[in-house]
């Protein structure tokens, strides 16, 4: 297994992690219930922006980890 491979594991979990603790504490503190509500959707767009960012990156590196596998077998480039 590649360090790599872990260290994108680490990095969601650590923005799940985040973004439990932002929310439990958001629901823990004395607000406005509309203005809690405001800060959650907020929170909740900023954690699916990075973990769609999280998820091109790992998407690039997979391509690039088969390319150098087949690089390696000696296969042509799959399109």
């Amino acid at each position: 297994m590649d360090n790599r491979d872990s260290g994108v594991g680490f990095i969601i979990g650590l923005l799940a992690g985040a973004a439990i603790g932002a929310a439990i504490g958001l629901l823990y503190a004395p607000r406005p219930g509309s203005e809690t509500r405001e800060i959650l959707k907020s929170k909740a767009d900023e954690a699916r922006e990075k973990v769609s960012e999280v998820a091109e990156r790992t998407r690039e590196a997979a391509i690039e980890a088969r390319k150098r596998v087949e690089e390696k077998l000696g296969h042509k480039e799959a399109a």
